[in-house]
């Protein structure tokens, strides 16, 4: 199975590095389209804090005659088609790690991209992959633009073929750390215009507050406050108010709901982990008194939708998705214990047992989490 895998990586790099030469040869004998692709397949969180330049994109002077194409992820393929299918004329989504080992179905997919003749493309994501240079390398466009970037998300070796893709890489400035703000400042670039936005957003109804949304998952144990903590916290909460705690996430974290739900006396908490679409999990944060969750897609949900929330915060990204600038509306209250190795990238020179997080998230105080909680209580 292994050298299988393997295998595939191979014929789906092949795709990816080689395959673009030829097509830029193809472009040659077809003629240029006011079509722009945007390429933007991260997580949840970085879509919420990108998705309102996608509204100031359509309605620029310089490209709303434009054909815009979205190249999304999955995970957010309800919400864009809910919140922003009047500013993309149409949408593409995938999986981008289930790529590295489907090439036939890649190879598809560069068909099908460059067929639709593109005349630009835009990847505003600083941390760039493979899979994300090679399918804009694979449009043959005339022009694609994205970030210098670093090697967070893609091997020096391969980034540096797929340096050779781009005709324009803009430079981020050393002061700008924080995801929206880097994406303002890749807007600003490439339309030629100030681009105000102060906050991120979600056109949202609010109806009555059904109590207190707790989040206790982050996609990896590393970087997830402890269960134990959770449940303390919990019970905490329950001694304090009379607001019903419903538990969210998604079907990775299942078993952390059914540890709370048996460790916590009954009826404590209402456990919908593994329960709702994303749909569904947005109307819940939205409509939540408080929200408590480690630095997640929740918290930027909260944001956007202009719910109160507790941010359990650590180290690997500080500043780059949390805490929140000042001047953000209802930003997250952040909880964290700085520590000299900050800003790792999640590259933790730690050694610690297979269950247990980051010392920066495993230092955070029982504490000092409930003051936060308490003040917005």
């Amino acid at each position: 199975m292994q050298n299988k895998s393997r295998n595939l990586f191979r014929l789906s790099r092949f795709v990816l590095l080689k395959l673009p030469v030829l097509f830029k040869v193809f472009s040659k004998f077809r003629f240029n389209q006011k079509r722009l692709l945007l390429i933007k397949t991260d997580a949840i969180g970085d879509y919420i804090l990108f998705r309102n330049y996608l509204e100031v994109l359509k309605k620029t002077e310089k490209y709303k005659d434009y054909h815009i194409t979205l190249l999304g992820n999955k995970l957010w393929e309800e919400l864009a088609l809910k919140y922003d299918h009047e500013f993309a004329n149409d949408f593409i989504f995938i999986d981008p790690e289930t790529l590295y080992y489907a090439p036939l179905k890649l190879l598809k997919l560069g068909w099908r991209l460059f067929k639709n003749n593109y005349e630009i493309v835009l990847q505003p994501s600083y941390t760039r992959l493979l899979i994300t240079d090679g399918l804009a390398a694979l449009t043959a466009a005339k022009n694609i633009i994205g970030f210098e970037g670093d090697n967070e998300g893609i091997l020096p070796w391969y980034k540096t073929r797929t340096d050779n893709f781009y005709t324009q890489k803009l430079i981020l400035p050393i002061n700008i750390l924080f995801e929206f703000e880097r994406s303002g400042f890749f807007f600003q670039e490439i339309l030629d215009c100030k681009v105000s936005l102060f906050s991120s957003s979600l056109s949202f109804n609010k109806t009555e507050e059904i109590g207190i949304v707790v989040f206790p998952g982050a996609g990896s144990l590393k970087r997830a406050w402890e269960a134990e903590k959770f449940r303390a916290l919990i019970t905490l909460i329950k001694q304090h108010t009379l607001q019903p705690v419903y538990l969210v996430g998604n079907d990775g974290e299942i078993h952390l709901g059914q540890y709370l739900t048996e460790s916590l006396p009954a009826n404590s908490v209402i456990n919908l982990i593994g329960k709702t679409s994303v749909i569904q999990l947005t109307a819940i944060i939205g409509n939540a008194a408080l929200v408590i969750a480690n630095e997640t897609s929740a918290i930027h949900i909260a944001a956007a939708t202009q719910t109160k929330s507790v941010c359990i915060l650590g180290g690997g990204h500080f500043g780059r998705f949390a805490p929140y600038p000042v001047y953000f509306a209802n930003k997250p209250l952040c909880v964290y214990e700085k520590m000299d190795c900050y800003y790792c990238n999640w590259n933790c020179k730690f050694l610690t047992r297979e269950n247990e997080p980051h010392p920066c998230i495993g230092c955070v105080g029982l504490e000092a989490v409930w003051q936060s909680v308490r003040q917005l209580l």
